[in-house]
């Protein structure tokens, strides 16, 4: 069973192109929904988060307030390579239990994991194929400050902390544009599932 990342910059439309891959009965896994997992309340993970970074960044119910975290974060680059430390170890074992068991059942020639940070903690080289979404600089930027309701400058850094987009597509091995419309978008992520289907099959 091959497997197969997931990637990309910010609202570069990874969760739409997860989904599109689902449909087509793809097993998949996401990481930032392991990474809400982790901040539930009474997790370790959140002890640690609000012992870090302080309860400030706790809602009532106990639940890390990702906003406000968002916020301390981004802009403080040793903050948010703690928040990653905190986080990443667990995440990372929960995806490779679950290609684990993916790969035991027997049913599928591929499986898939949104990993929205895969090159920049070095995950990459844990997966057999990765495909990059990316978008134009400003239809990004546009989207991130759209989306979170952020400024200009505040969009800029959330897009600044990661690896920018050509870099990734560049490292991948397919590369998904989603500019266009949505059946742009489809038409890409059925060529590459049929590709991976017939590679691993």
């Amino acid at each position: 069973m091959l497997k197969v990342a997931l990637t990309g910059g910010i609202a570069t439309g990874k969760s739409y192109v997860l989904a599109r891959f689902r449909a087509r009965g793809v097993p998949a896994i996401d990481a930032d929904a392991l990474a809400h997992e982790a901040l539930a309340p009474g997790t370790a993970a959140a002890a640690r988060v609000a012992g870090r970074f302080g309860a400030g960044v706790l809602r009532a119910d106990g639940t890390v307030d990702r906003r406000k975290l968002a916020v301390v974060v981004f802009g403080d680059h040793a903050a948010l390579r703690d928040l990653e430390a905190i986080l990443h170890p667990g995440i990372i074992d929960a995806i490779s239990v679950w290609f684990e068991a993916r790969a035991a059942e027997g049913r599928v020639p591929w499986a898939l994991a949104d990993v929205p940070l895969l090159y920049e903690v070095g995950l990459d080289t844990s997966f057999d194929r990765v495909i990059v979404t990316m978008c134009e600089p400003g239809e990004q930027l546009r989207r991130v400050m759209e989306r979170d309701q952020l400024s200009e400058a505040d969009a800029r850094a959330r897009v600044a902390a990661q690896i920018p987009a050509a870099e990734k597509a560049r490292r991948a091995d397919f590369t998904i544009l989603t500019d266009g419309a949505f059946a742009e978008t489809d038409r890409q992520v059925e060529e590459i599932y049929r590709e991976l289907t017939s590679s691993a099959g």
